[in-house]
């Protein structure tokens, strides 16, 4: 390499003044011009009808497990999902309501009896998140359960903004299995409208199905970056 170093290395300045040259040549060639009203005519409303039959549509669609239940029906719903996954630890958000609350900490103990299992590390339990999980904590942990902020019918997406019954993010992140509640009122047509009733300054979290990735084969590996099955109780 031919040069001295002070010789090859980058002039302070020449792109900034390259920059400067750049715009006022932009800025010469629009002189005079009028004008223009950019139209942003951009949906804001959908079609309510049916929304959450085309939820549930949309969200199994991502291989999701889709229950649709009645209003009474959401505590056997949570009671029954956890009878057959049989989560041994299974982490439970502040602000979960109390119905269904009742009905994790009844198929909890229901698990721990059946196994005759003494109070321990490996015993059947519910995990707070206070003090705060660490992540090797919530890798441990079976599961999770939350509510949400809405769900978008369109998308089949499911929207966490760190709400009462959500948890910080990581919650749903890390552990392998989220079984999610979403009331019928939380269920919007379109994104426009999500957009319209989240809070920006909130931590979002949008879920479109269980985690999933593929390689360059096209091969699905689920997991990868979140949990591996989303089980989801529709509340009409």
């Amino acid at each position: 390499m031919s040069g001295t170093a002070a010789e090859r290395a980058p002039r302070a300045g020449v792109s900034a003044s390259g920059r400067e040259r750049i715009l006022s040549r932009i800025r010469a060639a629009v002189a005079g011009a009028p004008d223009v009203e950019i139209t942003r005519a951009y949906r804001t409303s959908s079609d309510p009808a049916g929304a959450v039959e085309l939820f549930a549509e949309r969200v199994a669609d991502y291989r999701a497990v889709v229950h649709v239940v009645e209003a009474g029906e959401v505590a056997g719903a949570i009671a029954a999902t956890l009878d057959r996954r049989a989560p041994a630890r299974l982490v439970v958000p502040d602000g979960l309501p109390e119905e269904w609350a009742r009905a994790v900490r009844s198929a909890v103990e229901a698990r721990a009896a059946d196994a005759g299992a003494e109070p321990g590390p490996g015993a059947a339990a519910i995990v707070r998140d206070e003090p705060v999980l660490s992540a090797a904590e919530l890798d441990a942990a079976d599961g999770v359960i939350t509510g949400c902020a809405l769900g978008i019918a369109e998308t089949g997406t499911i929207v966490l903004d760190a709400g009462p019954g959500q948890g910080r993010r990581a919650l749903t992140l890390v552990p392998d299995y989220h079984l999610c509640v979403v009331r019928a009122d939380q269920i919007v047509a379109g994104v426009p409208e999500a957009v319209g009733r989240l809070d920006p300054a909130r931590p979002l979290t949008w879920i479109s199905g269980p985690s999933a990735t593929s390689d360059i084969e096209l091969n699905r590996v689920e997991g990868v970056h979140g949990p591996r099955t989303l089980e989801v109780v529709i509340v009409r």
